[in-house]
């Protein structure tokens, strides 16, 4: 796997909000498995049921949405990897102290961007510009849809 996608290309690959369309064409280009870590499950999900709460999505469309992801996971467009977390928060905390300060990156885009790191990505998807700049920085190539 050389992309990692980070939860906003990933909800707007399997929901429907104002990137799917770029999400969607990205994906149709680029149909190598990603990777699928337990903080993408957390965050999708999370995102998922907040879209719920604030009446952006119905439950069908969460379940649909959901179910598609169980599917690609199945199918082996996604690929499941675990066993990271405290590398990740490691890696994490030095890019933290050495990029936050300048970029202004919150702390689950720098968790996204050590989680590629470590699984040994070459390309990081993202429609964050924060995130974007880091992953540049630390020498993964960013990729906006």
């Amino acid at each position: 796997m050389k992309t990692y996608a980070d939860t906003s290309f990933l909800f707007s690959l399997y929901a429907t909000d104002a990137n799917s369309a770029r999400a969607d064409a990205w994906r149709q280009a680029n149909p190598a498995p990603l990777p699928l870590t337990a903080f993408h499950r957390l965050e999708l999900r999370n995102a998922l049921s907040l879209a719920l709460f604030q009446q952006r999505l119905t439950q069908q469309e969460i379940q649909a949405a959901w179910q598609e992801v169980e599917n690609d996971c199945a199918a082996g467009l996604l690929i499941v990897r675990g066993g990271l977390w405290h590398h990740v928060l490691v890696d994490a905390q030095t890019y933290a102290t050495n990029h936050t300060p300048t970029i202004g990156c919150r702390t689950l885009d720098v968790l996204h961007v050590a989680a590629a790191k470590l699984i040994g990505t070459t390309e990081f998807c993202t429609f964050d510009t924060r995130q974007f700049t880091l992953v540049g920085q630390i020498g993964l190539v960013a990729v906006t849809p």
